[in-house]
């Protein structure tokens, strides 16, 4: 008998450590979560906020935050399973554009969502204070094209308010961009990312299927006028339809501090992606050292998904985003909210959970939070690989947020 008593024995012993262990790390992850919380309250003088439970996460994700930052363990909420903390915020406006890009929007166009069934202006900002108060340092406004929301000035003014955001982005086509910048600059507006796929206004029209190459050129001018540095191009880079522009981009960064951001065709819902049309960043890499052999690599923070290099003595620089042939999901900070109020814990991923729908019920910021966490929680290690992305059902780029 006292062979099976010592089984027996060992047995509640595991189950019951088991059970402390859950229970610890439980009370672990809520102490950390009230933490932060609290000092939240404490910055904004708020005490009237009820406190909050924390989603089931290892603790030592919390201990690391605190080695590096030296500061409150970062939010559990939206901390994945794979440690990766989500400080940086995609919030898409408006699914309208003024542009019909061909990597974007399907030839036929899309079917816009009942204005009823997009964020108000005050859900946008609700969710924003939400984000950061677990920790969101940046977000990025979206479209769509996100300068012709007209509530646009007064989201960037409300989101200056956060305590704790330190970045205020836009991604624009730039076709309103000269015209709006003054006042999105006095709103508080940080950083300035704008699309341009060509320099030869033909080829811009054919890209984009609509006119305003010169608007855009003026925007960015302005920008750079008005003392942003460096003004981001984004450049969708496709094969047989601008790939021999990448020098004439580069030499962009000579005389002017942009940075000129080349990035590989992703597929997407509706915009025909082949992988022959695909130009990788190794071959732009290469043809680009053919002019400058000499140029260099920039250092860049752990979370940047730009690859970055300079041609010595040009103000500028030129970055790489290599989604599809040199992923960098490892290091992933980025969440999206969608213009319908979905969240997307993956560019590339279908999955998505409505926190417009949350709001509208009545959902108390508790279970607003327990949602987040638990859509934070399923991220997958990495995308399925540009081959499999290709045959996955996914938006349209515009109805995520480009």
């Amino acid at each position: 008998m006292a062979a099976p008593a010592r089984v027996w024995f060992r047995s509640l012993l595991g189950a019951t450590s088991r059970t402390f262990l859950r229970c610890a790390n439980a009370n672990i992850q809520r102490r950390y979560s009230g933490a932060t919380r609290k000092r939240s309250e404490l910055e904004r003088g708020d005490s009237n906020l009820s406190p909050l439970t924390a989603r089931d996460t290892p603790p030592a994700r919390h201990e690391a935050r605190l080695t590096d930052a030296s500061t409150l363990p970062f939010s559990a909420f939206l901390t994945d399973g794979f440690g990766r903390m989500h400080s940086y915020l995609r919030i898409s406006l408006t699914e309208k554009c003024n542009l019909r890009c061909q990597y974007c929007m399907p030839e036929e166009g899309v079917k816009l969502t009942p204005r009823s069934q997009l964020l108000s202006t005050a859900e946008v900002l609700t969710l924003s204070r939400l984000f950061v108060r677990e920790g969101v340092e940046k977000i990025r406004l979206t479209g769509g094209e996100p300068l012709i929301r007209p509530d646009v000035l007064e989201i960037v003014s409300e989101l200056r308010k956060l305590e704790g955001l330190k970045t205020i982005a836009v991604t624009t086509n730039g076709m309103n961009l000269a015209r709006l910048l003054p006042k999105l600059k006095d709103a508080g507006l940080d950083r300035i990312n704008v699309s341009l796929d060509s320099l030869v206004p033909a080829k811009f029209e054919f890209i984009v299927r609509r006119k305003g190459f010169h608007k855009v050129l003026e925007g960015i001018d302005k920008a750079i006028e008005m003392g942003y540095s460096p003004v981001k191009v984004n450049c969708v880079v496709m094969r047989g339809v601008n790939e021999d522009e990448l020098l004439d981009f580069v030499a962009l960064t000579e005389k002017k501090p942009l940075e000129v951001r080349f990035i590989e065709y992703m597929p997407f819902d509706g915009n025909k992606w082949n992988f022959k049309k695909m130009v990788s960043y190794q071959e732009m890499l290469d043809q680009i050292k053919q002019q400058w052999p000499d140029l260099e690599i920039l250092q860049t923070g752990h979370t940047d998904t730009a690859k970055t290099f300079k041609v010595p003595g040009f103000r500028g620089q030129v970055g790489f985003i290599t989604s599809m042939s040199d992923h960098f999901c490892g290091s992933c900070n980025r969440l999206r909210i969608t213009a319908d109020g979905n969240l997307k814990v993956c560019l590339f991923g279908s999955s998505e959970v409505s926190l417009r729908d949350a709001l509208r019920s009545g959902a108390p910021e508790e279970e607003l939070l327990q949602i987040i966490g638990a859509a934070v929680g399923r991220k997958k290690r990495q995308h399925a690989g540009m081959f499999n992305i290709s045959q996955m059902k996914n938006r349209p780029m515009i109805l995520i947020g480009g």
